[in-house]
Protein backbone atom coordinates (compact mmCIF):
# COMPACT_ATOMS: atom_id res chain seq x y z
CA UNK A 1 0.00 0.00 0.00
CA UNK A 2 1.36 3.38 -0.99
CA UNK A 3 0.13 6.60 0.61
CA UNK A 4 1.06 9.99 -0.75
CA UNK A 5 2.76 12.24 1.77
CA UNK A 6 1.80 15.38 -0.13
CA UNK A 7 -1.38 17.19 0.82
CA UNK A 8 -3.53 15.40 3.36
CA UNK A 9 -1.56 12.12 3.14
CA UNK A 10 0.80 13.17 5.92
CA UNK A 11 -2.13 14.05 8.15
CA UNK A 12 -3.70 10.64 7.51
CA UNK A 13 -0.42 8.94 8.43
CA UNK A 14 -0.13 10.90 11.68
CA UNK A 15 -3.75 10.17 12.60
CA UNK A 16 -3.36 6.44 11.91
CA UNK A 17 -0.19 6.34 14.03
CA UNK A 18 -2.01 8.19 16.83
CA UNK A 19 -4.91 5.72 16.75
CA UNK A 20 -2.54 2.73 16.80
CA UNK A 21 -0.58 4.24 19.70
CA UNK A 22 -3.74 4.89 21.70
CA UNK A 23 -5.10 1.42 20.93
CA UNK A 24 -1.96 -0.29 22.19
CA UNK A 25 -1.80 1.84 25.32
CA UNK A 26 -5.48 1.46 26.19
CA UNK A 27 -5.44 -2.18 25.13
CA UNK A 28 -2.58 -2.89 27.51
CA UNK A 29 -4.42 -1.25 30.40
CA UNK A 30 -7.59 -3.17 29.48
CA UNK A 31 -5.80 -6.52 29.31
CA UNK A 32 -3.90 -5.89 32.55
CA UNK A 33 -7.19 -5.17 34.33
CA UNK A 34 -7.87 -8.92 34.09
CA UNK A 35 -4.43 -9.97 35.40
CA UNK A 36 -4.04 -10.26 39.16
CA UNK A 37 -0.96 -8.30 40.30
CA UNK A 38 0.86 -10.68 42.63
CA UNK A 39 4.56 -10.79 43.51
CA UNK A 40 5.45 -12.86 40.44
CA UNK A 41 3.62 -10.49 38.07
CA UNK A 42 5.28 -7.49 39.73
CA UNK A 43 8.72 -9.09 39.24
CA UNK A 44 7.90 -9.74 35.58
CA UNK A 45 6.84 -6.13 35.01
CA UNK A 46 9.97 -4.85 36.75
CA UNK A 47 12.20 -7.11 34.67
CA UNK A 48 10.53 -6.00 31.43
CA UNK A 49 11.65 -2.40 31.86
CA UNK A 50 15.25 -3.47 32.22
CA UNK A 51 15.05 -5.81 29.25
CA UNK A 52 13.58 -3.07 27.06
CA UNK A 53 16.44 -0.78 28.07
CA UNK A 54 19.00 -3.45 27.20
CA UNK A 55 17.25 -4.12 23.88
CA UNK A 56 17.58 -0.44 23.01
CA UNK A 57 21.16 0.03 24.16
CA UNK A 58 22.82 -3.24 23.07
CA UNK A 59 22.68 -2.50 19.31
CA UNK A 60 24.02 0.98 19.99
CA UNK A 61 26.92 -0.45 21.98
CA UNK A 62 27.71 -3.02 19.30
CA UNK A 63 27.17 -1.02 16.12
CA UNK A 64 27.52 2.59 17.29
CA UNK A 65 30.49 4.83 16.72
CA UNK A 66 33.06 5.76 19.36
CA UNK A 67 30.95 8.72 20.45
CA UNK A 68 27.99 6.46 21.17
CA UNK A 69 30.11 3.95 23.06
CA UNK A 70 31.78 6.64 25.16
CA UNK A 71 28.37 8.17 25.85
CA UNK A 72 27.05 4.82 27.11
CA UNK A 73 30.15 4.25 29.22
CA UNK A 74 30.18 7.72 30.76
CA UNK A 75 26.44 7.57 31.44
CA UNK A 76 26.83 4.24 33.23
CA UNK A 77 29.81 5.40 35.30
CA UNK A 78 28.20 8.69 36.32
CA UNK A 79 24.96 6.90 37.19
CA UNK A 80 26.82 4.44 39.41
CA UNK A 81 28.74 7.23 41.14
CA UNK A 82 26.13 9.97 41.47
CA UNK A 83 22.88 7.96 41.20
CA UNK A 84 21.09 10.85 39.48
CA UNK A 85 19.68 10.05 36.03
CA UNK A 86 19.62 13.62 34.72
CA UNK A 87 23.29 14.16 35.58
CA UNK A 88 24.23 10.82 34.01
CA UNK A 89 22.29 11.54 30.82
CA UNK A 90 23.90 14.97 30.61
CA UNK A 91 27.34 13.41 30.98
CA UNK A 92 26.57 10.97 28.17
CA UNK A 93 25.36 13.72 25.85
CA UNK A 94 28.41 15.86 26.58
CA UNK A 95 30.75 12.90 26.04
CA UNK A 96 29.19 12.06 22.68
CA UNK A 97 29.24 15.70 21.59
CA UNK A 98 32.89 16.13 22.54
CA UNK A 99 34.02 12.96 20.78
CA UNK A 100 32.12 13.85 17.63
CA UNK A 101 33.32 17.45 17.69
CA UNK A 102 36.99 16.53 18.17
CA UNK A 103 37.04 13.56 15.79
Amino acid sequence: MMLETAGSGALVIVLVMAVVTLATRWGGVFVMSFVPINARTQQFISAMSGSVLVALLAPLALEGDNGARLALLSTAIVMLLVKKPLVAITAGIVAAALVRQLA
